[in-house]
């Protein structure tokens, strides 16, 4: 069942948003479940008490707490929940993007605008529960890493680093051998050495003593490993044809 989040201090404008979240689930037949808040501190003090939302929807405009503040306090722990602004104003349309908002809808909210939007923010979130896929828990909060994003992961000392394709690194203090029972299981990744899993899909080449990547990054074959490893890797590219 979906949580759905709803943000705005305008009385009018919430009971607005509330009607056409009733008329949307109704029409759609959508699990879902709402939750009102009438400024920015209520829902910021339930985050801050671990409450989650799978879709955050907020209005920018708002005296303490701005929309904007509020989706930065909501991306500190959440990386990947979609977060709607619907809002009045269309000057924050630029900083709406720097905390990755997935749409930016000005008032008055129709029911076809709506309606439109939650097709488009529905079908995003299928889009990734379709997508292979890892949580992690870092410093920079709750993340999701993509599968086909995630080039290698290493353990140094007791963090574990996860490069992505993108040349973001996330790091995480776990345990490596729990990193690699979560990722083993897809079927892409082998392990040339005892502190590196690498992506399959990223290979470029396999010598003796490293695996080179398309990314450019090199890992350390352990010694004795590499007929095994190559293998491996051939299995892999046979089973993908």
């Amino acid at each position: 069942m979906l949580q759905i989040a709803l943000c705005d201090d305008n009385i009018d404008e919430l009971s607005n948003m509330v009607q056409l979240i009733d008329l949307y689930r109704t029409s759609k037949n959508l699990n879902c479940e709402y939750r009102v808040f009438s400024n920015g501190f209520e829902l910021i003090s339930d985050i801050e008490k671990g409450k989650r939302f799978d879709i955050y929807c907020l209005d920018i405009v708002m005296p303490g707490f701005t929309g904007i503040d509020v989706a930065r306090e909501i991306r500190s722990v959440d990386k990947v929940a979609p977060i709607l602004f619907f809002t009045s104003s269309p000057e924050f349309a630029l900083q709406s993007y720097s905390v990755r908002a997935i749409n930016y809808v000005l008032k008055p909210v129709t029911k076809e605008k709506f309606f439109f939007t939650f097709d488009e923010v529905l079908e995003h979130i299928k889009r990734e529960e379709d997508e292979d896929f890892i949580i992690v828990k870092s410093s920079e909060g709750i993340q999701k890493i993509l599968i086909p994003n995630l080039v290698f992961a290493e353990v140094i000392g007791r963090n574990v680093r996860y490069h992505l394709n993108s040349a973001k690194v996330i790091e995480c203090t776990e345990s490596f051998a729990s990193a690699c029972d979560n990722l083993m299981k897809y079927g892409c990744f082998i392990k040339p050495h005892r502190s590196y899993l690498v992506n399959m899909r990223y290979v470029d080449t396999i010598e003796n003593n490293r695996v080179t990547l398309q990314t450019l990054s090199t890992v350390p074959v352990a010694q004795g490993r590499a007929r095994e490893i190559k293998l491996q890797y051939l299995n892999y590219q046979m089973e993908g044809e």
